[in-house]
């Protein structure tokens, strides 16, 4: 990939200075910096491991809403839709 960067000349001066000084070139040092700091952003960006907090915060938040009696209503097996089975 070609990207071109416009920069205020005191910038490419120090850039170039600094290229000089690791002994590469501008285009090597550049490239450096940009590899270095996609890899800083994309090591914040992993996502820290769950917990199950979030679950347990979202339950509390519901808890108390319907009775045990609701609940089991609403989760209790409909007994005219079952068969016999024969083993």
């Amino acid at each position: 990939m070609t990207i071109t960067i416009d920069l205020r000349p005191e910038i490419e001066s120090g850039l170039l200075a600094q290229a000089k000084a690791r002994g590469v070139s501008l285009t090597d040092y550049v490239k450096e910096i940009v590899v270095r700091e996609a890899h800083v952003s994309l090591v914040e960006a992993e996502p820290k491991p769950r917990t199950g907090q979030a679950l347990i915060d979202v339950c509390a938040d519901v808890r108390g809403l319907l009775t045990d009696e609701e609940i089991d209503n609403m989760f209790a097996r409909n007994r005219s839709m079952s068969r016999s089975v024969e083993l």
